[in-house]
Order: structure tokens, then sequence, then C-alpha cells
């Protein structure tokens, strides 16, 4: 069995190869596929396949797909490239004879106004056109996303932002990738479609207090309008683009996009999700060892 996992040199996908190789799986099994050599290197050295790709050279995808059993597609990271990135991955994987497809996406993501969402959707209506046996992974947000907070936090005392009392089910990625992990290995994940969260929502005020109790002092979360949160982006030098992102997550956070928690990623790991604060301060110590 060969089980191909792409964006192996992402955070995402590293977790997954290494929550495949816990659970088992032998190297020599998995092939890791990423942009840079160099990267690959260490799971090379474990002993683990690798292979350079590109989404936008079908010729890479061929390769590195040639002969798998089961396939990770791990989203792209390049925003309004992905759906024609993905779509190559696809056509790529059914040329290759895939028996399995795992896909990450967005939460709800054919039917929700998340501003992450409509690439997702589109990957998602490629993949129910295509002949693969596909498995659907609907990550909410990631813990780790917050991470970049917590020395602002620390400096001035507060959050700032846009979501009001709105609530963001995260977990830790190495949450999502054990069950990317167990959804590649175990047989009955055909045609599933997964909403998978953390097992508690949190707000920003607890998010606020958690990052306070990491750092040692008093975190509040001072709640703005939209409009204000666009200028005080605007004026911290973040461009136009990055401040409408910000604000519309936000927005979209105020409006209950990410709040929906649920068991299934529990379930499927067998265990509860990592906690906001365990998960915030892993993270903190993975950054400054990086």
């Amino acid at each position: 069995m060969t089980i191909v996992v792409t964006g192996a040199t992402g955070h995402l996908g590293r977790l997954t190869v290494d929550s495949l190789l816990a659970r088992g799986v032998a190297a020599s099994d998995i092939r890791a596929a990423g942009r840079s050599a160099d990267r690959l290197a260490p799971l090379a050295a474990l002993g683990v396949q690798t292979a350079v790709i590109d989404f936008e050279q079908p010729e890479t995808l061929a390769a590195a797909f040639s002969g798998a059993d089961a396939v990770l597609l791990v989203s792209g990271s390049d925003v309004g490239k992905r759906v024609a990135q993905h779509r190559n991955a696809i056509e790529a994987a059914e040329a290759a004879g895939v028996s399995r497809l795992v896909y990450t996406s967005a939460p709800k993501a054919t039917d929700t106004d998340l501003v992450l969402a409509p690439e997702h959707k589109a990957t998602e209506e490629i993949l129910a056109a295509s002949s693969l046996a596909v498995t659907i992974l609907r990550n909410n947000w990631y813990t780790e996303n917050y991470v970049g907070l917590i020395d602002q936090a620390e400096a001035t005392g507060e959050l700032v932002g846009s979501a009001g009392t709105g609530r963001v089910a995260s977990a830790s990625r190495k949450d999502y990738a054990e069950a990317a992990a167990v959804v590649l290995i175990e047989s009955g994940h055909e045609g599933a479609v997964y909403e998978l969260s953390g097992d508690t929502a949190w707000t920003f005020d607890e998010l606020a207090a958690t990052i306070g109790a990491l750092v040692g002092r008093e975190v509040v979360y001072r709640s703005v309008t939209a409009e204000e949160h666009a200028s005080i982006l605007s004026g911290a030098g973040l461009d136009e683009g990055t401040v409408g992102f910000v604000v519309a997550l936000d927005g979209n956070i105020r409006d209950g996009a990410l709040a929906d928690a649920t068991s299934t990623l529990s379930g499927l790991i067998g265990r509860p999700t990592t906690p906001l604060a365990q998960g915030l301060a892993e993270a903190r110590e993975a950054q400054a060892a990086a």
C-alpha cells in the first residue's frame, strides 16, 4: 500500500506523515510530496518516499501519484489559484488509478458565507464529478492561527477585533492531521463528508484570558466595529487585501461560521481534541524552537 501526502513540507502535511508513522504505517509505504527537495530531505532520511511536485506542473503529479492507493490532497496555499491547482491534482489522481482521495476543505464549504470557502466549494464540486472515491475533511480553524497574537497581547494587554461574541471551535493541527491519517489508513470512509472541529467553541474574551494566563498578565478583548477594525489594521501598515480578509473573517466569526463544535474529530482520533490553552502553549514552544 502506498499513501501519498501532498503538502508534506507544510505544517498539516508533515504532521499527517508523523501520525501515519506513529500509527504503524511503514515509512516505505508513505510518499511525501512537496515543492522543496531540501525540505523533504528529513523525511527521506526516515525512509519515507519523497516526490517534488508543483500543482501547476501536471507531469510532476503524474509521477508522484503513480502506484498510489490513497492520496491526501492538502488544499494549496496560493489563494486565487487553488481551484485550477486542485483540478490538476484530481485529474492526475484519476489518471493514476488512485483508489481513494482525501481532501482538506473548509467548514460547511458548500453552504456558507465564510470568506475562505469558495475555492473549497469549487474543489468539492470537481471531486463530486470525478470517478474517485472521496473523503472530505472540512477542517474548522486551527488554534495555531492565533499564536501570532500572543506577543502583541503580552505587550499591550489586549486583543483587538470585530468578531464580537462570536465563537471559534478550533483544534490543533495535530488533531486534524491525526484524523487525516485515520481516514487514509482505514476503509469505510469513502463518500463521507466530515465536519471537523474542536470539542468546544471559545469566545475572544476566553481567548484573551487564555493568552493572559500563558504570558502572566491580564489580557482583555477590545471589541470594535468592522469599520474601526479596518482603520486600526490599515494604520498598522497592513495592505488593503489583508485588511479586507481579516475584517471579513471576523465578520464570519461574529455571524457564527466557525462556532459549531462537534464530536466528529475526537471520535475519529479516539481522544479529546487539544484544549485551547494547551494548543497555544505547544504552538508557541514550537515556534520558539524553529
